[in-house]
């Protein structure tokens, strides 16, 4: 299974060379991952000891918070360091943790975003059996099942990785490690590989898409037969979701389902799925949600003032 010959380490030219846009990127994509982990970390904070975000909906939200801040940090914390310094070094080793860790935490949100669809359409589709099929042993089930999709999915990924052999430049134009720049760097025939990886990677992406518009298509077509009141709640969450599944799979089915070939564009694409959605999920998800922000303000609110009598 290791193909690899001579390569003990790859160099990652990162999104700027300039000194003055170097430091451009270090500053912007500070404040993103800062903004990135804060917010989801209150957001797993809140509806972790918050009695009134129990529900199935926000059991799976805690568990898209989680991804979300993991997947950020696969390649965030090294873009952030790589910016400032002079050697942007990364070992064969690490290289291939990252694209392990890189795809888990991904596929782990793309699993996540298709149990919230299911939430959904149980809730408004199935009203009467919802606390019989969404109970919290089928919600714990399902998450675990994520889990270990996501992790076979990452295994099948890194397998892919170790067998690509690299004997000559180890130069990746990119700013993370992943199978498309890394395959750019391959010394052997890269048609099998891109056909195993859009077989996996962009079938798992093109699907998961697929099957989320669908569902959310036939939620929003069953709201005729709600109140207005029903409607007007059921649509704010849909269109939530709506907003980030199209954020999130958009950039992806463009660089895992196509041939082996490399744009201008993939890194700022790439960028956009790895650090701006997890960045703009906690946004989304708190501002056109008044349950969340209502319960945000009263949690923080006993929590500080619990601590100043203190």
């Amino acid at each position: 299974m290791w193909q690899n010959i001579s390569v003990t380490e790859f160099i990652l030219l990162g999104l700027a060379q300039e000194p003055m846009k170097k430091k451009m990127v270090f500053v912007i994509f500070f404040i993103f991952y800062v903004g990135t982990m804060i917010g989801n970390l209150l957001i797993i904070v809140t509806i972790k000891f918050s009695r009134t975000l129990q529900s199935p909906m926000y059991y799976f939200l805690f568990y898209l918070s989680l991804a979300d801040s993991c997947f950020s940090t696969t390649t965030a914390p090294r873009l952030i360091v790589d910016s400032l310094s002079a050697q942007r070094t990364i070992s064969y080793n690490e290289c291939m943790t990252q694209v392990f860790a890189l795809h888990l935490f991904g596929c782990m949100e793309i699993f996540v975003l298709i149990l919230m669809a299911v939430d959904r359409y149980v809730a408004i589709c199935k009203p009467l059996h919802y606390s019989t099929i969404m109970r919290r042993q089928v919600c714990t089930t399902l998450i675990i099942l994520a889990w270990i999709g996501s992790f076979i999915h990452s295994i099948a990924q890194i397998i892919l990785a170790l067998r690509m052999p690299f004997c000559g430049p180890n130069l990746i134009d990119h700013y993370c490690c992943d199978l498309q720049p890394l395959l750019e760097l391959a010394c052997m025939d890269k048609y099998m590989i891109n056909l195993l990886m859009v077989s996996n990677s962009g079938a798992i992406c093109s699907s998961s898409f697929v099957i989320l518009m669908i569902s959310y298509i036939v939620i929003l077509h069953s709201l005729r037969n709600h109140s207005a009141e029903g409607r007007k709640k059921a649509l704010s969450t849909c269109t939530s979701h709506i907003i980030v599944v199209i954020l999130f799979f958009g950039p992806c089915i463009f660089i895992y389902t196509r041939p082996p070939t490399t744009f201008p564009m993939d890194k700022m694409v790439t960028v956009f799925y790895t650090i701006g959605t997890p960045f703009l999920n906690p946004i989304i998800y708190t501002l056109r949600n008044a349950e969340v922000k209502n319960a945000m303000r009263k949690f923080w609110y006993i929590k500080i003032t619990t601590e100043s009598k203190r």
